[in-house]
């Protein structure tokens, strides 16, 4: 599984009336690269979330599955997505883990959100840029859970999950070139082996090997 932070956006803490504390925002954005990720960066597509929205889905404090804050399938988390990304609101329970979340959360002492996912094969593309930089676009996700989190995982631990399991979907052309350390490489170089890889399936295909 990969986790992805992005500060917290729009978050809001509500109380109404006697009724318990919600909090509410985005747990992720669209459109926006990331960070330098060990030879690349990263965007999540419109849609990325849509396939899973219907699964039941975690909100843990700080990534810890013995701290709950709330589930999908339990009514205490709810998701959604629209133009700007990935929407929340979660009803954090009335326990140590949940008066904690609410109150650093209202202080702006935890102020960014983590999510775990996972991608099929097919559910990323990978593309060099015009000045040879590699942008791998999350086009569809498997959201396993929503965290807020007081130091996120997008620079140091996810660099290194990206750099394994995350690069197991991709092209072996970009695999080589982070192999061997390449933070970039040319956009001729891709278009290059991008034909070369399209002659290979149209050959499979034609000998009714592949689809």
């Amino acid at each position: 599984m990969e986790r992805r932070s992005w500060e917290l956006e729009g978050i809001e803490v509500r109380r109404q009336g006697d009724g318990p504390a919600t909090v509410r925002g985005y747990a992720a954005m669209f459109g926006r690269m990331s960070q330098p990720m060990g030879g690349f960066r990263e965007v999540i597509a419109p849609g990325a979330f849509a396939g899973s929205l219907g699964e039941d889905i975690r909100a843990l404090w700080q990534h810890d599955s013995k701290q709950v804050l709330g589930r999908t399938k339990a009514g205490t988390l709810a998701l959604w997505e629209d133009a700007q990304g990935l929407g929340f609101e979660l009803t954090p329970p009335d326990t140590q883990a949940g008066r904690d979340a609410l109150v650093l959360i209202a202080r702006g002492d935890v102020d960014q959100m983590s999510f775990g996912f996972n991608v099929a094969a097919g559910g990323d593309s990978w593309e060099a840029q015009a000045d040879g930089l590699l942008v791998r676009t999350l086009n569809e996700v498997r959201l396993v859970e929503i965290s807020p989190v007081t130091f996120p995982a997008y620079l140091d631990t996810s660099v290194t999950v990206a750099r394994s399991e995350t690069l197991d979907c991709a092209p072996e052309w970009v695999r080589r070139a982070l192999a061997q350390g390449v933070d970039h490489i040319s956009a001729d170089g891709a278009r290059a082996r991008l034909r070369t890889l399209q002659r290979r399936v149209n050959y499979l295909r034609l000998r009714g090997l592949g689809r």
